[in-house]
C-alpha cells in the first residue's frame, strides 16, 4: 500500500512539472511540491521497512 502511495504522489509530481513545461503554470506552487515529494519519499521507506520487516518475521519462522 506504501508503495501505491508513492507512485501516485510521484506521478501527482511529475503532472504538475509537466503541466508547468507546458507553459500554463504550474498547478501547485514550490513549496506544495516540496511537500508532495518528502510524503512521497516518506511513503517509499516506510513500504521499504515494512517489506523488510516481513522479509525478517519469514526468516526467523525458517529458522
Amino acid at each position: 500500500m506504501a508503495f501505491i502511495i508513492a507512485s501516485l504522489l510521484v506521478v501527482a509530481f511529475t503532472v504538475n512539472v509537466a503541466i508547468g513545461a507546458i507553459g500554463d503554470g504550474p498547478v501547485v506552487g514550490n513549496v506544495a511540491e516540496m511537500l508532495v515529494l518528502l510524503s512521497a519519499s516518506v511513503a517509499f521507506v516506510v513500504g521499504i521497512l515494512q517489506r523488510e520487516a516481513r522479509a525478517n518475521a519469514a526468516n526467523k519462522i525458517k529458522q
